[in-house]
């Protein structure tokens, strides 16, 4: 279970708010995802544990999924304020 301290932090790890960086963002997760698997080979119940929580929030649609941008969930109120997205 000594691996899955390096796991479950990446769940936490927010989605940009700018829709042009979301691709950036999931493809940086994927790749630190995958060599994170080949270099440290976790142990089968970490990965289990690991897959299952990304499932759940992918499938919940909470909108922190990196995999992808659910339909239905609408960006929060803050990213139409310029004062905001033009910094």
């Amino acid at each position: 279970m000594y691996c899955l301290q390096w796991l479950l932090p990446v769940l936490l790890i927010p989605k940009p708010l700018n829709p042009a960086l979301w691709f950036n963002h999931s493809m940086f997760m994927g790749f630190y995802l995958l060599s994170f698997l080949l270099e440290r080979k976790p142990c089968t119940i970490c990965a289990l544990v690991f897959l299952a929580a990304l499932f759940l929030i992918c499938y919940s649609c909470w909108g922190n999924c990196f995999l992808y941008h659910c339909h239905e969930s609408t960006l929060p109120d803050s990213a139409h304020d310029p004062s905001i997205v033009g910094t």
